[in-house]
Order: C-alpha cells, then structure tokens, then sequence
C-alpha cells in the first residue's frame, strides 16, 4: 500500500513539473519576438562634408574721407554746414574773420596800381631820352657835337632803360604780394575738397582756431569698398573683377556682392599675408562707411 502511495505522488509530480516547463517555454517564446526590432528600410543620411570656405571680416570704406583742418589761425565768424549736410566740392563749410586780411589786399592792390603807373612814366621818360640819344647820334655822326656830349646822352638814355626794369621788377613783386593775400584770404574761406556728407563739426562760431585744428569731418558716401587680408593659400585664387558674396552682420537679410579690384602681388614675409580691395557693386541698400562686412571665399580645389 505505502509503495502504490508513494508511485501516484511520484507520477503526480512529474506531470505538474512537465505542465509548468511547457507553460514557461510558451512564455519565453511568445516574449522573443519583441527583443528583435525589425530594421528600418530607408538609408541613413550621408554626413556633410567639410566646407573650405574662408571668410574675412572689415570696415567699409571709401576712396575720399578726411579731417579738413584749418589752414590759418583765425576766428570762426561763420558756419554754414553741419552734421548730416550733403555739400558738393568747393562748398563754404564756415568763413574766419578776415578783416585784416582784406585790409591788407586792398592796401597790396594800390601798390600795385601805383607801382603800374610809375612804370609808365618811367617808359615814357626811357622814349624821351631815347628821341634824344637818337638826335644825338645824327649830331656826333655830323661831327656837330662833341665826343663828350654824345657819350652823355648815351649814357642818361642806358641808365633810363635800367630804371624802366627796376620798376617792372617792383611791379612784379606787388603783383606776387597781392597774389599771396589773395590765397591767405582763400584760406579764411573753409571749402570741402569733394563732394560728400558732413559727418561731423568740431567747432562753433566765434572759436579761436589755430593752423592745423580740426574743424570738420567730410566724407564720401560712395562706392563702398573694403580692405582685407588672406592667407598666402589664396594667391592666385582670386583675379581682379572677380564678384564675392559680402554680407552685413546686423543686416543679416541683405546680401550684396562685391568685386575685386586691387591685389597686391606680392606675400607679407612676417605673416605670410597679402592684401586685398574689393567694391561693392549694386544698390548698396543700408550699408554705410564704417560698418562692419564680412567677405565669403571659397578656395578653388
């Protein structure tokens, strides 16, 4: 009895250990299929390649921009242009006072015509003697007169047409003196050299100014250029009338183009460098001197 007992347990358990490993495979099976992703059918993308573009970054400039200083001392007396005024070349900025010096001209003027009129009668005076000379000689070949005579009047008729070259070397000087006034009078005159905008004044009426002071900034407003520096790489890669893509930084949706119009030929040693200057060409839109640009290269292969 006890053996027949201990059989059924026997047998018992292993159809529940067979039952619970099946289950358990089952389990294992189902669950396999998710640990395996199915693979995606399209390519991956290919990775950028590198770019080889340079950029260079400067001011923009222009041909024409200067100080214009004062020339003389002197007072302001007026001032006829100020910041943001367009002027054209030879435009008065201001005038100094320049009352003495017109004094001075009017003064050099009269000399001159004084000076004019003593030639004249000296010119007159060299003929009279020269009518007399000529008397004279018809008298000395007629053996009318003396030696002494003739070599008299020969001689005061010389010394007459001495007198006539002096006086025309005074007039000379006059003339030259009147002419030097007349420039320091253009000087008082403050003019703008070329035609531009106004884009700064340092000075106010009635300011002493002496030679030399700074009395306002002009300059062009166009064309735009810029001046930049490249590795020693790009020699021979750009040609003069070669267009470049110039960009403004605070201005990011405008795009311009430029052309190259100067390069120098030859390779700074120090930095193994060389310069270069391109144009903007088109509208320039809101681009002004002095604003940063930058300049995109692109090496040739």
């Amino acid at each position: 009895m006890r053996v027949a007992i201990a059989y059924t347990v026997l047998t018992l358990t292993c159809l529940l250990g067979a039952a619970g490993c099946a289950d358990r495979g089952n389990s294992i099976a189902s669950a396999a299929p998710a640990t395996h992703p199915t693979p995606d059918p399209s390519p991956a993308p290919p990775a950028p390649a590198p770019s080889n573009a340079f950029t260079v970054s400067g001011p923009l400039i222009v041909e024409h921009q200067l100080d214009v200083l004062a020339q003389r001392e002197g007072v302001v007396a007026t001032l006829l242009a100020d910041t943001g005024k367009r002027v054209r070349a030879g435009d008065l900025l201001a005038q100094l006072d320049a009352r003495q010096l017109e004094a001075d001209l009017e003064a050099a003027r009269a000399k001159t015509r004084s000076t004019e009129a003593d030639l004249k009668n000296w010119e007159a005076e060299a003929r009279v003697l020269q009518a007399d000379f000529d008397r004279a000689q018809k008298m000395w070949d007629a053996q009318l007169i003396t030696r002494e005579q003739w070599e008299h009047v020969k001689f005061k008729a010389e010394a007459d047409q001495w007198d006539v070259k002096r006086v025309q070397q005074l007039l000379v000087n006059c003339r030259e003196t009147e002419h030097s006034l007349e420039l320091e009078l253009e000087k008082a005159q403050i003019r703008t050299p070329f035609s531009g905008i106004v884009a700064r004044r340092y000075v106010r009426e009635g300011q002493q100014v002496a030679k030399g002071d700074r009395l306002f900034w002009v300059t062009a407003e166009a064309p735009l250029r810029m001046r930049f520096t490249l590795p020693e790489k790009f020699l021979g890669t750009l040609t003069r009338g070669q267009q470049l893509p110039l960009t403004i930084p605070d201005f990011p949706g405008e795009d311009h183009m430029a052309k190259v119009i100067e390069l120098s030929p030859v390779v700074d040693p120090t930095s193994g460098t060389f310069d270069g200057l391109v144009e903007v060409i088109g509208p320039t839109g809101s681009l002004r001197p002095g604003m940063s640009a930058t300049l995109r290269l692109e090496p040739r292969p």
